[in-house]
């Protein structure tokens, strides 16, 4: 009866550990336990955006050319704690700003100290570069030493780099997107459509 007994408990229990062997071998293969988007949709659902489908906002080019120097110094003030942007200033917890745009990054400014993954990035800072880096220091070098967590706003990423601009000068502002655009094929000339009302139909 305890041989008996002794063998059922056996086989129970390594059901059990198989079930559970099985149960954690499909979660990390299906990743049941992680639930997320269907990689393709098989039907459209009522009221559910598909990825990438939000409405984009306006393009950089767009955004500093209506950016407003005055605003980006109102924002600036909290950049202050650790930045000078005056001509000649001294370098604070973060390096002195003025004259910024343009330059090579992570270089220069009075012998700041920069983290190497900025002063290893390579390239200038452009417009563009100023965006993503205004946007998230960290995404755009991992191992900054700037605690500062970005701009979430656009307007206000473009406001504070006229103002930056407006201290020091630097490249002129990427043309905007429409302005970029194709132009519309011209109107026919007053001569050209005498010309063609004048030619025979064959």
């Amino acid at each position: 009866m305890t041989d008996r007994f002794n063998t059922i408990a056996g086989w129970v229990l390594f059901s059990g550990i198989v079930a559970l062997g099985l149960s954690s071998v499909s979660s990390h293969l299906f990743q049941a336990d992680k639930p997320h988007r269907p990689h393709e949709m098989g039907y459209p659902i009522a009221g559910v955006a598909e990825e990438g489908a939000g409405e984009a906002g306006p393009d950089l080019g767009t955004l500093l050319a209506a950016a407003d120097p005055a605003a980006g110094e109102k924002l600036f003030a909290k950049c202050t704690s650790c930045h000078t942007i005056d001509q000649g200033g001294a370098n604070g917890i973060g390096p002195n700003l003025f004259g910024t745009v343009g330059e090579p990054i992570g270089q220069g400014k009075g012998g700041f100290a920069f983290s190497g993954d900025l002063s290893g990035h390579g390239g200038n800072w452009t417009y563009e570069n100023l965006d993503a880096w205004l946007a998230s220091p960290k995404a755009f070098a991992a191992g900054t030493k700037m605690s500062f967590a970005g701009l979430s706003k656009p307007e206000d990423r473009a406001n504070i780099m006229a103002y930056l601009k407006a201290n020091g000068g630097g490249p002129d502002y990427p043309a905007p997107v429409a302005a970029a655009a194709e132009e519309p094929a011209a109107e026919p000339t007053a001569e050209a459509t005498t010309e063609a009302a004048a030619t025979p139909a064959p």
